[in-house]
């Protein structure tokens, strides 16, 4: 027990560190390990097994014990959600002009990929009434969401005291099996890591460097750019010091799973630590997983018009514009696991005429750069799940006159 307290008490942030620079190193120079790639399976194993439990329970208890509906700073969320989504489009638009890119087709892809923004839109009204078991077993986090709300707001009118202690209860537990988990992430990362470098090397840098420079280019555009811009008009502060704190403690993790659905626990346990309201968190955080999703509308737009620029097809930069509006709905129609959104890139691309051939082995060389590009989408994605929420309700906390927590200038006091 000493050891594991001593532990503990070394900050998440280091131990994770440390285990970034060990795997790293292990990978280049220990290549035949066997154990090691297996930590990282455990780790994202169990927090994807683990997260749907937590949202189901959560969202289900938050809101059959609030006390207030989900107000203005809900709608505000949804907001900041849509607009960043739509932001990033147009920023990997322009650079896609700027810097316009061809491709080294490969073979193609052989996942299925939908056919049109009608399919997307349909696959997510499907999911929001699938059977709430089913969804919980399947990680389908818009029907989990959809079922949580319902039977929340239900229990919130006719359950008795009784019932809303014992799904606080089952919240409970369930957070301390999740905090557990986190605790661990240094090793889950150590064994993302190795396997990474121990497969890929960095010959990923070199095959396709150009095309992933512009890909990280406008992600950190977005990132500290306009993601920051957007806060800071809605705070009137600078948002700097939150912004770090969301790459910190939810992008660095979401970057190695490589899932924004598996760092729902991660961002849950960084908003209580911002003293952030639970009942909003626990709705706005799962529904950023879905719906925020900067990242995958960066990478739709910049490696569709890269598929365009590779069969020579003329666009002009203002019909290029309707992609932004493509990639928004698209991007929040992918799916909240490692490479969702590369299978719609294909819908995308019939905007333009691009063939179906084509555009799955645009799909192949998505998957190709995916070590780099999804980690970097993820981490964007998650991270803005976190800097969105908190911009809401600090904006809240400003209407009604409540001190901001200190990194923003103001004297209330959180743990972040």
């Amino acid at each position: 027990m000493k050891i594991v307290e001593k532990y503990k008490s070394v900050s998440l942030i280091l131990r994770i560190l440390c285990g970034l620079v060990i795997g790293a190193l292990l990978g280049l120079f220990a290549k035949d390990l066997r154990i090691v790639p297996q930590l990282g399976t455990l780790f994202v194993g169990a927090l994807k097994a683990i997260a749907p439990v937590l949202v189901f329970v959560l969202v289900i208890s938050a809101l059959a014990q609030g006390t207030s509906k989900l107000d203005r700073r809900f709608g505000l969320v949804i907001g900041l959600y849509m607009l960043s989504t739509l932001l990033a489009s147009i920023v990997a638009i322009v650079g896609s002009y700027l810097f316009p890119q061809t491709l080294k087709l490969t073979e193609a892809a052989t996942q299925a990929a939908p056919t049109g923004v009608g399919e997307v839109l349909g696959n997510l009204l499907q999911n929001l009434v699938q059977n709430p078991l089913a969804a919980v077993a399947g990680g389908n986090y818009i029907g989990i969401l959809f079922w949580a709300v319902v039977i929340g707001l239900t229990a919130k009118k006719i359950a008795g005291d009784a019932t809303k202690a014992m799904l606080k209860d089952i919240s409970d537990i369930i957070s301390k099996i999740v905090s557990g988990i986190i605790e661990l992430a240094p090793f889950g990362i150590l064994g993302l890591v190795y396997t990474n470098v121990a497969t890929n090397g960095l010959s990923i840098f070199t095959d396709y460097g150009k095309l992933l420079m512009l890909l990280v280019g406008a992600m950190l555009v977005v990132a500290l750019v306009v993601d920051p811009l957007i806060a800071a008009i809605v705070l009137r502060r600078n948002p700097y010091p939150l912004v770090w704190r969301c790459l910190k403690n939810s992008g660095l993790t979401a970057f190695f799973t490589r899932s924004s659905a598996a760092n729902i626990p991660v961002n849950m346990a960084f908003c209580e630590k911002l003293g952030l309201d639970r009942e909003m968190y626990a709705v706005s955080i799962p529904l950023g997983a879905t719906i925020n999703m900067d990242g995958a509308a960066v990478t739709i737009a910049v490696m569709t018009l890269a598929a365009v620029n590779t069969v020579g097809i003329q666009v002009p930069f203002f019909t290029a514009l309707m992609l932004a509006i493509i990639a928004t709905v698209a991007a929040c129609g992918s799916s909240g696991v490692a490479g969702g959104s590369l299978l719609l890139i294909p819908m995308a691309c019939s905007l333009f005429g691009v063939s179906a051939d084509v555009a799955m082995q645009t799909v192949a060389v998505g998957f190709i750069i995916g070590v780099v590009q999804d980690s970097l989408e993820t981490a964007i994605n998650s991270s803005g799940d976190v800097l969105f929420a908190a911009t809401a309700e600090y904006a809240q906390w400003k209407k009604e006159g409540k001190p901001l927590p200190t990194f923003l200038g103001g004297t209330h006091q959180t743990e972040a």
